[in-house]
């Protein structure tokens, strides 16, 4: 959890500094922000990631699985001698 926590924050605040370096005028940038923050408090944004963040845990969960069968599979083979 704390690893998601941290993962969520870092994209935060990497969205937030790539938004103020972009080469637009800060006028743009202020409204951005502020579409954002708009988001952020009506929760959308929140949803939103909570959404991707499911899915990439889904699919990280998915990729073990099937690591995790193709592993055994080979350990099982090398132990019979069968490789």
């Amino acid at each position: 959890m704390k690893f998601l926590l941290g993962l969520l924050t870092g994209l935060g605040l990497g969205l937030v500094i790539g938004l103020l370096f972009a080469p637009q005028p800060g006028s743009t940038t202020r409204a951005l922000l502020n579409e954002q923050s708009v988001k952020l408090r009506s929760g959308e944004l929140s949803d939103e990631l909570r959404t991707r963040a499911r899915e990439a845990l889904d699919q990280g969960r998915e990729v073990y699985t099937r690591t995790k069968g193709e592993l055994t599979q080979r350990y099982t083979d090398a132990r019979s001698g069968t490789l």
